[in-house]
């Protein structure tokens, strides 16, 4: 009896642990949400959306550059990352030997893993220096070096995760390995595929540190991907160190929109894969 009052205590606290451990995470989370929706919602209007900068001293203003440059890095990254990505994930899953497997893996592992400024500085100069220019096209080439990690590693793991008998069942039809990867294998792991494309992309969005050594900064609209372009993370760095308090509110509401952005893209992935495990299931 006494054992099994002990075990029950012991089940009870527990429980109650993690139930704490767990409140404080999210409430984490909500603190957050709570300061950028009170800081930052009073100074999102329309002109913020849609408006260049105005100088110091001049209220009002927004940052529609910053979040095209945004849109525009990131979109260059995802085009010259993601393709790497699920390449070297489809060698990993499929081709490599146990050696070499093991040597790319550790190798994404460690450049996953480098901090992002050291990513900016090299990106400043194999792009920057021999361009004499800061440029959107070496931000978003910063930002590719970190998702090409991310998305190897997630193709990889699901590719693993598809049922080794349709693969064995295509290639007892005659089908060639190529094929059967390319028609078997890539189409059932696509959703899980598709996710961890959509993971990284959230992920690098709101990097700052590569950008002020690549894409530097700009008060205008993009002009084209040689020249140097705004950024919401760059933009709400130069905002919230600055001295005027209307650029601290507009910091916030960058922040609240750079953060709603992150969001909607996680909530767009977890509808993915969601869709995905109900098509399995059913």
């Amino acid at each position: 009896m006494n054992r099994l009052a002990y075990r029950k205590a012991v089940n009870y606290l527990m429980l109650t642990a993690t139930g704490v451990c767990t409140v404080l995470t999210v409430s984490v989370l909500f603190v957050i949400l709570g300061y950028l929706v009170y800081n930052g919602g009073k100074s999102i209007d329309w002109d913020f959306l849609t408006k260049l900068p105005l100088p110091p001293g001049q209220d009002g203003g927004g940052m529609a550059n910053a979040i095209v440059g945004s849109a525009l890095m990131v979109g260059v990254g995802a085009l010259l990352g993601l393709p790497v990505g699920f390449m070297g994930g489809v060698y990993l899953a499929e081709f490599s030997g146990k050696t070499l497997g093991f040597v790319v893996r550790y190798m994404a592992d460690l450049l996953n893993g480098v901090p992002s400024i050291v990513i900016g500085i090299f990106a400043w100069s194999v792009i920057v220096v021999p361009m004499h220019s800061f440029s959107a096209l070496a931000g978003g080439f910063a930002l590719s070096l970190m998702i090409i990690p991310i998305t190897m590693r997630s193709t990889e793991q699901f590719l693993l995760n598809v049922p080794r008998a349709l693969r064995e069942g295509a290639l007892a039809l005659g089908a060639p390995k190529w094929k059967v990867i390319a028609t078997v294998v890539v189409p059932a792991a696509s959703k899980g595929i598709l996710t961890g494309m959509i993971l990284g992309v959230a992920r690098v969005a709101g990097e700052t540190a590569p950008l002020l050594f690549t894409a530097l900064n700009n008060d205008f609209w993009p002009n084209g991907i040689n020249q140097p372009t705004a950024a919401l993370p760059v933009m709400i760095y130069k905002h919230a160190i600055s001295p005027f308090d209307d650029w601290h509110r507009q910091a916030w509401a960058a922040g609240l929109v750079l953060l709603t952005m992150v969001l909607a893209t996680n909530i767009t992935a977890r509808w993915i894969m969601g869709r995905g495990a109900s098509a399995q299931k059913g």
